[in-house]
C-alpha cells in the first residue's frame, strides 16, 4: 500500500511538471490577544495591511516586489486593491515578471479577503499569453479573519498548475517550469509565511 502511494505521488509530480495536474497549498498565522476588543482593533489594522498590496514589498530583503495596477494598467501607488486590478509580482533573482488579476474581494465585520488568478500583462498586447509561472486555472486567496480573541491570516493556493502549455505559456514555458518546480517550490513557504505573519502582528 505504501509503495502504491509513493508511485502515485511520483506520477502526480510528473503530471504537475508536464502541466497536466495541479497542487493546493495553504499558509496560516495566528495571534491571540488578551480580549476581543484588542483582537477587533488588530483586525482593523490587518485589513488595511491586506489591502495595501504595495506595502508587501517591504516585508523583507528577500521578499518579492508587489505593485498594484488599475484595470487599465495604470499604477495605483496608494491602493487599496479592488476587483479588476492587476498585481505585478517580481521574484528575487533574474526571473520574468509575473502578473495576476483580482477576481474577487469580500469585506465584513470579521473577515476580509481577495482572490487573484494569473493573467496577461495588462500593458502588453498579448491577450492569450499568461505572464505567470502558474496557468490561469490557479487561484490564490489572501484572507484575514478574527474569531473571539484570535486573529488569523491565510494564503490559500488552489489548482496551482505550471504554465508550460501553449498558447498560454508563450516563450516562457521552460522558465515557468524551472521557477515552479525549483525556486518557487522552496521560496513560496518563506514568502507566504512572511506575509501571513506580517498580517497578524501589530
Amino acid at each position: 500500500m505504501k509503495l502504491k502511494s509513493i508511485v502515485d505521488q511520483l506520477q502526480h509530480e510528473a503530471n504537475v511538471v508536464q502541466g497536466e495536474a495541479t497542487k493546493d497549498s495553504i499558509y496560516v498565522s495566528h495571534t491571540t490577544f488578551p480580549d476581543e476588543l484588542a483582537a477587533g482593533a488588530a483586525f482593523g489594522s490587518s485589513v488595511a495591511k491586506l489591502l495595501n498590496v504595495n506595502g508587501w514589498s517591504a516585508l523583507s530583503s528577500i521578499s518579492a516586489d508587489f505593485a498594484l495596477y488599475s484595470p487599465v494598467g495604470k499604477s495605483k501607488p496608494d491602493g487599496p486593491v479592488d476587483v479588476g486590478d492587476f498585481i505585478q509580482i517580481l521574484l528575487p533573482g533574474p526571473t520574468p515578471e509575473n502578473w495576476v488579476r483580482v477576481i474577487h474581494k469580500s469585506l465584513d465585520k470579521t473577515r476580509a479577503e481577495f482572490t487573484v488568478q494569473p493573467s496577461p500583462d495588462p500593458m502588453a498586447n498579448k491577450p492569450d499569453q499568461i505572464e505567470h509561472f502558474f496557468n490561469d486555472q490557479a487561484r490564490s486567496t489572501f484572507r484575514v479573519e478574527v474569531a473571539g480573541c484570535t486573529l488569523s491570516a491565510f494564503q490559500i493556493g488552489k489548482q496551482e498548475g505550471i504554465n508550460n502549455q501553449q498558447p498560454q505559456a508563450g516563450d516562457r514555458a521552460l522558465v515557468n517550469t524551472l521557477i515552479a518546480e525549483t525556486g518557487w517550490l522552496f521560496y513560496q513557504k518563506i514568502q507566504w509565511q512572511l506575509l501571513t505573519d506580517y498580517l497578524v502582528l501589530s
